[in-house]
Order: C-alpha cells, then structure tokens, then sequence
C-alpha cells in the first residue's frame, strides 16, 4: 500500500444469514452435511442479506471522508468493518496508522467501571500505558466535563456523558486515523462545537477522519471527499459537494416514489368504498406526485447543469441572475450595496402553493443565508397584513414568471454561490414540501470590502456601534 494511503477499502462485502424460523439454523448446520455424504442437492435453509456489496475506495493521509446514506445503508457495517469489530465476508481493508473510533454509543465502555476506570481502559486498548494516560487524563477529565459522575459507574451516565466521555478518550490520545459515527448527534450545542472544533485540529494536525452523519452541512463544510451508500452499494464517491447533490437527489426520488405509492393505495382503497368524488381527487394528486425530473428531459448527454440540479419537474428554473440596484447585470458588490437576485420559471402544470427561494454559501461551503416567498408569505398571514401572496397565486401550463429577491449586501469579504429552488408546499410552515427543481451553483458573485472607509471581520456585518462614557 502506498504509504501516502492511510485506509484502502477493496471489494468489500459482508453478507448475513436471514433465517425464518430458530429450527431453519439448525438445519442448516447440520442438513447439508448429510445432503452431501449422500450425493444430494445441497439445500440452503436460509436467505442472503447483503449489508455491503463491492466497495472499494482509498483515503489518503490526513484526508477527511464523509459517509452518507440512509438507515441502513451499511454505514455503520462499514465502519466497523474498518475498525476491525467485525469481519468481512469477501474483500479486505487495510489501514496504516492508529485506529480510534467513535462508533455506537458506550462501546468499548464496561458499564461496571467507573468513567476514570474506563480511561485506562480504553488507553490500553489503544496501545497506552498507565503513565502515558496519567500524562494525559487531567485533558480528558477537561473535555469530557462531567464532574464528580467521572468516579461513578458508567452505567448510571446519561447518553449525552457517555459520549462526552467517549470522544474525550479517542482524541486526547492524538490518533492517526479517527472514525466518528452518529453518536455526537447526542450531544448538546456546545459540546458540539467543541467537538468539530477537536476535529479541525486534529485534520489540520495530520490526523485521517472518516466522519459519520446525516447532517448534509456538516459533510460538505468539514470534509474533503465522501461515499455515498445505497443499501449497501456504492452510489457515488468524489468531491463532498457532488455526493451531498447526489443524496439530496436520491433523498427527493425515494420520497416522491413513496408518496406515488401512498396515493395509489389511497384510490385503490377508494374505488372499492365507491366514493367517486375522492377518487378523482387522489388520481389528481397520484399525477402530481410522479417523479418527473425535469433535469432529466433528454437533450443528448447529460450536461454539468443537468447534473447540478433534480426535481419533479411540474416547474423548472429557467435562469438566475444577480443584479445590481440598477437591475443591471452584477457580480461584483461591495458590503452595503443592494443586491437583487431575479428567478425565472416556467411552468409545465397547473399548479399553485408555490415557494421561490434561494441558499447563500461562502466557498468554504457554509450556509450563509436561506429565504423565500414562503417566509415573506408566513410574515404576511401571521400579521395579518393586507398584501399580496404568492402561494395563493395560480399558474397555468406554459406560464412564465419572475420572482426577484432584494437585500442589502451585508456580507464579508468573500466568493459566494446562489442555490435556487423552486417547491410546492402544500400548507405554509415548510413542514410538506415537495422539489419540482432544485439547482446547485445558479449563479455566483464576489463581496469586496473598501477597507479605507468601512471594514469588519467575519462573515456578515451586524452594524454594531460603539458609544463610550468619557
């Protein structure tokens, strides 16, 4: 293995044994023994559940990897498979460097030891002797924070001090290679941000991590490249930003083949109580609920903007445009001017219940900003103002119309990306929403700063002022 290479997956594979009934796996242990001394049909008492299937990827040293996918994608199978805790059925990973790995809550933990107690523990488990942790322990205590209960047993811990403690273990011993699942979800805030914080410190160190979660934000603003799994295939692997579109993407079809199955049920079950009203009503919503994606209207081969973008497709984003105050063309502000966005959409239904909006980002890939005709529409009902809105309004088949978004351009120095969407949500809380087209990178603009006259620091310019007592 190159020794730029710290973790090598090649075709791997892990397949279980599913089994109806107890009595099928004592057949199976001992049926097939006699099937064959007698020259018969060997016979399998048992079905094949294939958690992971072909993987192969490599992740260099001091890379940091992200892993998305659904429950039960073979995230954690993965994980554990690299660890170690678990053996493949085919296939084999390689790993170069120490391994410590956050996985599911409390492992590696006995619960009859007190936390101190589970310290040593886990540091010899990781190949550190008892002075080396005595070195290191005031730093652990420090992290993990929980006080007197770090004398307590551990199975009197809550979850939330029981992954303080864990992670406090696994990063204070400067691994080579950290693995973090799920489990810092159960953290509050402020643990958190300590805990991202460790991270960085660890990546800019030098330190290889693979990083665990369902949190689209988090995998594309913390990590380099990422796998995407899909019932335990390997879906995608590349750049965070092109994976995170492509789980959006398989995220949106799912939903929409779930919701075409749910109304199709529904009129089934409503052509049977003969109630004919209801019936046309769900075929209605069966038609709109069909996945039409509108990127992928057949032009010949697929463009990049074909890949940037999904969605049912009853309204597609024609063009996006930043302009200035003047509604001239503009991709240069400087903080304080007016920035204008302007959308373009066609409709290709009748349809209404509309939400046009947009989603800032720097290019470190952070969110700055999310806002659309939805939120100016909730503001407007909840006061009871006597104005416009637009998800009342009704467009028809061949429709095409405009939404422009106006600001101040409060935002530090800095390259951001426009994303753009365009959904219908059926009641005006964002709580029932469906894609009809999403487009990653729409447009782009550049913020400058005149230092000489008005300057700050950070991301967005919060106008404070300064007074003083003389």
């Amino acid at each position: 293995m190159s020794s730029e290479i710290a973790i090598k997956v090649e075709g791997l594979s892990k397949c279980y044994q599913i089994y109806d009934q107890p009595r099928d796996r004592l057949k199976q242990m001992i049926l097939p023994r006699f099937q064959r001394l007698a020259g018969l049909e060997l016979r399998q008492y048992y079905r094949e559940f294939w958690a992971l299937k072909d993987i192969s990827f490599d992740v260099k040293k001091g890379e940091t990897v992200g892993i998305v996918g659904r429950n039960g994608s073979g995230k954690s199978t993965l994980l554990q498979i690299i660890t170690g805790t678990l053996a493949p059925s085919t296939g084999s990973v390689t790993t170069h460097g120490r391994i410590a790995a956050l996985l599911e809550l409390g492992s590696g933990f006995n619960p009859d030891f007190t936390g101190r107690e589970n310290v040593y523990l886990n540091g010899a488990l990781l190949g550190f002797s008892a002075a080396q942790i005595d070195d290191k322990f005031d730093a652990i205590a420090a992290f993990a924070d929980i006080g007197e209960h770090l004398d307590q047993p551990v199975k009197t811990y809550s979850s939330g001090m029981l992954v303080r403690l864990a992670f406090a273990v696994q990063v204070q011993v400067e691994p080579e290679i950290l693995i973090v699942d799920e489990a810092l979800a159960v953290g509050d805030a402020l643990f958190q941000k300590r805990c991202f914080q460790r991270i960085e410190k660890l990546v800019s160190d030098g330190t290889t991590v693979l990083f665990v979660s369902h949190d689209q934000e988090s995998v594309r603003t913390l990590t380099n490249r990422a796998l995407l799994l899909n019932k335990g295939q390997s879906v995608a692997w590349g750049l965070s930003s092109e994976v995170v579109l492509k789980y959006r993407k398989l995220l949106h079809d799912e939903e929409a083949a779930y919701f075409s199955t749910l109304t199709k049920s529904m009129v089934e079950r409503a052509r049977q109580a003969a109630m004919p009203s209801t019936v046309e009503a769900l075929a209605t919503a069966q038609c709109a609920t069909k996945s039409k994606p509108a990127v992928h209207v057949s032009r010949g081969m697929e463009t990049r903007s074909d890949r940037l973008s999904f969605g049912d497709g009853e309204v597609k984003i024609i063009k996006v445009e930043t302009l200035n105050a003047g509604d001239q063309p503009c991709s240069m502000y400087y903080t304080g001017e007016q920035l204008r966005i302007r959308i373009t959409c066609e409709a290709f239904a009748n349809i209404d219940k509309l939400n046009v909006a947009v989603r800032l980002r720097n290019k470190e890939g952070v969110k700055i900003y999310s806002w659309g005709t939805l939120n100016q529409d909730m503001t407007t009902r909840a006061r009871g103002l006597d104005t416009h809105i637009f998800w009342d309004r009704r467009f028809e088949v061949g429709d095409t119309f405009q939404v422009v978004l106006d600001c101040a351009c409060d935002l530090g120095e800095n390259l951001y990306e426009v994303q753009a969407a365009v959904s219908i949500e059926e009641t005006m809380n964002y709580m029932a929403q469906r894609m009809l087209h999403w487009v990653d990178e729409a447009a782009f603009f550049q913020v400058s700063i005149k230092r000489d006259e008005y300057f700050f620091g950070g991301v967005a310019d919060l106008r404070m002022v300064a007074t003083w007592i003389k």
